[in-house]
């Protein structure tokens, strides 16, 4: 097969809960290549067995992966073939391997996608939320002062928002989405996609959290969240007024911070101070 050929990179999805989703073209390749470099060994073992993928296996994870890059670069320039995999989905998608196809697309070789699932992309599709803009926020952080900072960020964002979740947090995260984004924003809580016990339910964030609350079944696994865009986007001004004064308020009085804004950008004094007292009190 061409895409086996010596000296490839290849980024194998694979599947996120249900092993059937898994493409005959990435069992092909994983079987083929010299190399599987997987997140984790151990819980690869289970999925590479069930598909009789015997082909050896090295680990490729945070705290390994720039060492892992450059051995892992060097088998590639001495002609063999090396595949990619995380525990689910697809790699690079808030898992590993950003530097190692850095570290392999710098040094010239090849880097070759095998597309698959993508727990992201699954929850938008059956959310019911807009899926002509959206955007990925990866993990949130896990303090609530935190949270709400990057939330904050984005509530005048228009675009549908997508983050994944534990689900030990995944209550305190929607109390703070409520705070911020208030009651009657949209939202979809997808949960354990592909498997057995999935749910995807999208109603107002105040709705969701008494849903989840009332089934704790709902604080397990692995979770997807979804909010719906901003209908009133804010303009690139607004956005950036904001911006200086979260950023000045850390060191300035609310007054002189508001001042200065006003002074950068030519807008409203006034203005500037209604927002600076919003923003001191979210804070």
């Amino acid at each position: 097969m061409n895409e086996s050929q010596a000296g490839q990179l290849f980024i194998v999805a694979t599947p996120i809960g249900n092993l059937a989703d898994f493409s005959a073209r990435a069992i092909e390749v994983l079987k083929s290549v010299d190399v599987i470099a997987a997140e984790d060994t151990r819980h690869s073992k289970y999925l590479l067995q069930h598909y009789a993928i015997q082909t050896s296996t090295i680990s490729l994870h945070e705290h390994n992966e720039q060492q892992r890059s450059d051995a892992l670069c060097q088998r590639l320039l001495a002609g063999e073939s090396v595949a990619l995999i995380s525990d689910a989905g697809t790699p690079l998608i808030s898992d590993p391997g950003y530097r190692l196809v850095t570290t392999v697309r710098d040094a010239g070789i090849r880097v070759t996608p095998v597309p698959g699932c993508c727990a992201l992309i699954t929850a938008l599709s059956a959310s019911g939320l807009a899926s002509d803009r959206f955007s990925f926020e990866g993990f949130l952080p896990a303090k609530s002062s935190a949270r709400k900072q990057v939330m904050e960020s984005l509530k005048s964002d228009a675009r549908t928002l997508i983050f994944y979740e534990s689900p030990r947090r995944l209550l305190a995260a929607l109390e703070d989405a409520v705070l911020i984004f208030g009651e009657q924003r949209q939202a979809c809580l997808a949960r354990e996609l592909t498997k057995l016990h999935e749910t995807i339910e999208t109603r107002a964030l105040v709705d969701l959290i008494d849903w989840v609350k009332a089934d704790d079944n709902q604080q397990r696994g692995e979770c997807v969240l979804l909010i719906e865009g901003s209908q009133n986007e804010a303009t690139a001004d607004e956005q950036e007024v904001s911006r200086l004064l979260k950023i000045l308020l850390t060191e300035l009085p609310v007054k002189k911070a508001a001042a200065m804004v006003a002074n950068i950008t030519g807008g409203s004094k006034n203005e500037a101070y209604q927002l600076a007292l919003k923003l001191q009190q979210k804070n």
